[in-house]
């Protein structure tokens, strides 16, 4: 069924953008991978698990209810379990592309004048020895796990990286009932504190995450970072060890810590895959917007992570900016001025770069790695691997992927191309991929040959 707008993601912009554009007239599909919308941020639990108070695991509850309320009111095709592959731009418009189902055997096609890309963030995750145990997650997949599953990773937890995910993932954890053993942060709280104004208003935020801490007696080690993860079949514990004010570990530091779950990450990167594939431009790592959250490619928008990372109450006030406008562009008139949320933009942006500047991962980090460490988990790359394609004389993440296969598994890089730059010693490039995920030969082979897909 053709629509105007498809928004692409039903986390906090997409929802956010979707209502925002219906509001004003505009036909608006939602099409989201999950079975139901709320993103990671607002990940629910099935209905057949009974959460008597799911509601317990989640900050900023009540916004999700009017979201949730909102949609279920207003007109928007909401699409669940729709995994897109690719945008395609057409006479009229686009189609997006989609897989259909948890087997992703079917594709389907959803006509549009103009597209709102809300793809989100993926975690990024540092590689150090002994990171492949059973018993090692992301941050963010023990936070799915407590939320979507309603179940616990282990009894005692290590959460460690950087970036503010941590403080949630470690207070959700102990509500839990999981031990924490430590929160580990290599920033050090001095590098918060001169962002100080800038972060005001996360202070609230931020002090409920400490007073849970406070209560669960969730001991915390800043400037102190993952050294090693032990264990044979499965995670037995972890050793950490202090930093020092260059980021190199600090000899005679480390101490073990008994666990059997290690929640790791080191902050977020943009989703840009499908952005890539339609021209559009890059700002570092993120999609390059205007003021109204458009991409220099005609009929595209963009909010929310996958324009910089930012959390999520940037990502509604991006998804609102982006909705008002994709409305008034499609009805041809000029947006009409959104003070509020434009003024609110503006000041989550502020906190959104000093966050991004104070949280970030040791810069030494690749000196922890023993040449055994495996980089590439998909090829089963190890960094002693690369640091020979290195002595051969590649100097970036291409060569080093064409001498040694790094990348070309699964994932197609998105799980080791930063450890793989961070070894070269070169900033990582974004890859350009023709799909945003794996494809059935069969799909592509039942595409019209008109549509330029076969």
């Amino acid at each position: 069924m053709p629509t105007d707008l498809a928004v692409i993601g039903a986390g906090p912009a997409g929802l956010a953008a979707a209502l925002a554009a219906s509001a004003r007239g505009v036909l608006v599909t939602l099409l989201d991978a999950a079975t139901q919308p709320g993103g990671q941020f607002y990940r629910q639990p099935a209905a057949g698990l009974g959460a008597r108070r799911p509601e317990a695991l989640h900050h900023g509850w009540r916004t999700w209810e009017r979201l949730r309320d909102g949609l279920a009111a207003s007109a928007v095709r909401v699409l669940t379990d729709h995994h897109v592959w690719c945008v395609e731009r057409t006479p009229d418009g686009f189609t997006v592309h989609a897989l259909l189902g948890p087997e992703q055997e079917e594709s389907v096609g959803v006509p549009a004048r103009a597209v709102l890309l809300a793809t989100g963030g993926y975690e990024q995750v540092l590689p150090f020895p002994g990171w492949t145990l059973p018993g090692v997650v992301t941050a963010g997949g023990a936070q799915a796990m407590l939320k979507g599953g309603l179940v616990a990773p282990g009894r005692r937890a290590v959460v460690a990286g950087t970036g503010p995910l941590l403080l949630p993932v470690a207070t959700g954890l102990a509500a839990a009932g999981v031990e924490v053993a430590a929160l580990v942060e290599s920033t050090a709280p001095r590098r918060l504190a001169r962002h100080a104004p800038a972060l005001a208003g996360k202070l609230a935020e931020g002090a409920g995450h400490v007073a849970g801490l406070l209560r669960h007696r969730v001991p915390v080690l800043t400037r102190h970072t993952v050294v090693r993860a032990h264990g044979e079949d499965r995670l037995t514990g972890v050793t950490v060890a202090a930093l020092d004010a260059g980021g190199h570990v600090r000899p005679g530091t480390e101490r073990h810590l008994p666990c059997d779950t290690l929640a790791a990450g080191h902050g977020m990167l943009p989703h840009t895959d499908l952005a890539e594939s339609l021209g559009c431009r890059l700002d570092g790592p993120a999609v390059a917007v205007d003021t109204e959250q458009r991409t220099d490619v005609p009929g595209v928008w963009a909010a929310g992570e996958a324009t910089g990372i930012g959390g999520a109450a940037l990502s509604l006030a991006e998804g609102h900016i982006a909705g008002c406008s994709a409305a008034a562009r499609l009805h041809g008139t000029a947006p009409g001025p959104a003070p509020a949320a434009l003024k609110a933009r503006a000041a989550l942006r502020r906190s959104a770069a000093a966050l991004g500047s104070a949280c970030t991962p040791p810069v030494h980090w690749p000196e922890q790695l023993t040449d055994d460490t495996v980089v590439c988990r998909c090829e089963e790359v190890s960094a002693g691997s690369v640091r020979e394609a290195l002595d051969l004389g590649a100097g970036d993440e291409r060569t080093v992927k064409l001498l040694t296969r790094a990348g070309m598994g699964w994932c197609q890089g998105r799980m080791c191309s930063t450890a793989v730059a961070g070894l070269a010693g070169c900033a990582p490039t974004p890859a350009k991929r023709p799909f945003a995920r794996p494809v059935p030969l069969g799909v592509l082979a039942r595409q019209h040959p008109q549509e330029g897909l076969s």
